[in-house]
C-alpha cells in the first residue's frame, strides 16, 4: 500500500504545481491590447491638453502621427511582433511625448515587453530608451529649458533607469523560479513515472518469485521423500532380504527363525518410518531419547545385523538437540553404517558423537578396503544424500579414503539446541 501510494503523492505534487492559476493568458491580452488602450488614453488627454500645450502644427502633427501609430500597431495585430516593431513603436512615442507629455502613456508599455520582444542582449537599451521618454515627460516635455530642468530630467531618467533595471532583474529571478519548479514538475512526472515502472516490475518480479519459491519447495520435497525413502525402505528392505536370504541358507530351524524375526522386525520399523517421512515428522526413535542414546542403540543393532565389531562413543557434553539436527546426524549415520556393510568388507567400526562449543560431529571410521576418493567410484545416491541432508541444516560431510586403509565419515553441523526457534 505505501509502494503504490508513493506515485500518486507526487502525482499529486505534480498535478498541484500546474493547477496554479495560468498567468500566460493574462499578459497575453496585456501585450495585445496594452498599446492600444494607452495609445488611446495619451490621445484623450493631449487633445484635452492640446491648446494648452501645444501650438496648431504640433497637434497637426500629433494626429498625423497617433494615425501613423494606429496603422503601425494594426499592421501588427495579426504578426509575431519583434525588435522592428519594439523600435518603431519607441521611436513614435518618443516623438509623440516631445509634443505633449501625456502621450507618454503609450511609451509606458516599453517597460513590460522590451524583455519579451528585443534580444536578450537589447533588453536593457530598449528599457533606458523607455526611461528617456518617461523622464521627458515627467519633466513637462523634452527638450528641458534651463539647467534646473536638465538636472531634473538627469535625476529622473536615473530614477526611471533603475526602476526599469530592478524590474528586470525581478522578471529575471521570477523566469528563474518557474523554470526551476518547471524542472521539478518535469522532475516528479519522471520519478513518477520510475516509481510506477519499477512497481510493475516488482509485481512482476514477486510473481516470478513466488513461483520459484513453490517450484523449489517442491523440488525439495522430493529431494526430502527420495532421502527418506532411500534412508528408511531401501535401506530396510536391503536388510529384510538380507535377514531371508540367511533364514533360507541355514539349516537349523532356530537360527532360521531368528533370521525370520529380525526380518519382521525390520519390516515393522521400515513401515513406521516410511509413515513418518511421509508426514515429515522426526524419526520415532528420537522421541524418546537424546541423539547419543539414539545412536547407540541403531551402533547396536547394525552390529547384531551385520557381525562386523562396533565401537561406540561420545565426547564432550551431550545436550539436547534440534529435531532437525539430530534427524539429520541419525540419518547420516545410518548411510554411513549401511554403505560400510555393502561395500567396505570391514572387521571394525568406530562412530564418535563429539559435542563441541557451536558444533556437533558425527564420525564414522572403518578398517575395510577403503576406495580412492578421486577415482570417482563414490557417486551414488547415498554420498549425495547425506551431503544434500547435511547442506539443509547448514552442514557438511567430507569422506576420507584410500585404498587397504579404510574409510572416515564425518558430518560436522551446528549446535542447535532443543527449543530453538527455526
Amino acid at each position: 500500500m505505501a509502494t503504490t501510494a508513493a506515485p500518486v503523492m507526487l502525482n499529486n505534487v505534480a498535478t498541484d504545481a500546474m493547477a496554479a492559476p495560468p498567468t500566460d493568458d493574462y499578459w497575453e491580452r496585456i501585450y495585445r491590447w496594452g498599446p492600444w488602450v494607452l495609445l488611446a488614453v495619451g490621445t484623450i488627454l493631449s487633445l484635452a491638453s492640446a491648446k494648452l500645450l501645444m501650438t496648431p502644427a504640433e497637434r497637426v502633427s500629433a494626429l498625423v502621427l497617433v494615425a501613423g501609430a494606429v496603422c503601425w500597431e494594426r499592421w501588427w495585430w495579426r504578426r509575431d511582433k519583434d525588435a522592428v516593431y519594439f523600435t518603431g513603436r519607441t521611436v513614435l512615442a518618443f516623438v509623440l511625448s516631445w509634443l505633449n507629455p501625456f502621450f507618454v502613456f503609450y511609451a509606458f508599455i516599453g517597460y513590460f515587453d522590451a524583455e519579451r520582444l528585443l534580444p536578450e542582449r537589447w533588453v536593457r537599451v530598449g528599457l533606458l530608451s523607455t526611461a528617456v521618454t518617461m523622464a521627458g515627460s515627467q519633466i513637462g516635455g523634452l527638450p528641458p529649458s534651463g539647467l534646473t530642468m536638465w538636472i531634473a530630467f538627469g535625476a529622473l531618467f536615473a530614477i526611471n533607469s533603475s526602476i526599469a533595471m530592478m524590474m528586470l532583474r525581478i522578471s529575471a529571478r521570477e523566469e528563474t523560479r518557474t523554470q526551476e519548479r518547471i524542472d521539478a514538475i518535469a522532475e516528479l512526472e519522471r520519478t513518477n513515472h520510475l516509481l510506477e515502472q519499477a512497481i510493475f516490475e516488482n509485481e512482476a518480479l514477486h510473481a516470478q518469485l513466488v513461483l520459484r519459491a513453490r517450484e523449489a519447495g517442491i523440488d525439495d520435497e522430493r529431494r526430502r521423500l527420495a532421502a527418506e525413502i532411500h534412508d528408511t525402505l531401501a535401506q530396510g528392505l536391503t536388510g529384510i532380504v538380507t535377514q531371508l536370504q540367511a533364514a533360507q541358507n541355514t539349516v537349523d530351524p532356530v537360527v532360521a527363525e531368528g533370521h525370520v524375526e529380525r526380518a519382521a522386525a525390520l519390516a515393522r520399523r521400515s513401515l513406521s518410518e516410511a509413515r513418518r517421512s511421509v508426514q515429515n515428522l522426526v524419526p520415532q526413535a528420537l522421541e524418546h531419547g537424546t541423539l547419543d542414546e539414539v545412536l547407540g542403540r541403531a551402533v547396536k543393532m547394525w552390529e547384531a545385523d551385520s557381525g562386523v565389531t562396533a565401537v561406540f562413543t561420545v565426547t564432550g557434553t551431550a545436550e539436547p538437540l534440534h529435531d532437525d539436527i539430530g534427524a539429520t546426524l541419525l540419518r547420516i549415520t545410518e548411510e554411513a553404517l549401511a554403505n560400510v556393510s555393502k561395500h567396505a568388507g570391514a572387521g571394525r567400526v568406530g562412530v564418535t558423537v563429539s559435542y563441541m562449543e557451536d558444533e556437533v560431529s558425527v564420525d564414522v571410521r572403518d578398517d575395510g578396503c577403503g576406495f580412492d576418493p578421486s577415482a570417482g567410484s563414490v557417486r551414488g545416491f547415498g554420498l549425495r544424500g547425506m551431503q544434500s541432508r547435511a547442506a539443509r541444516v547448514a552442514g557438511e560431510v567430507t569422506v576420507e579414503s584410500e585404498p587397504g586403509a579404510g574409510t572416515a565419515v564425518s558430518v560436522r553441523v551446528p549446535l542447535v539446541r532443543e527449543g530453538t526457534v527455526g
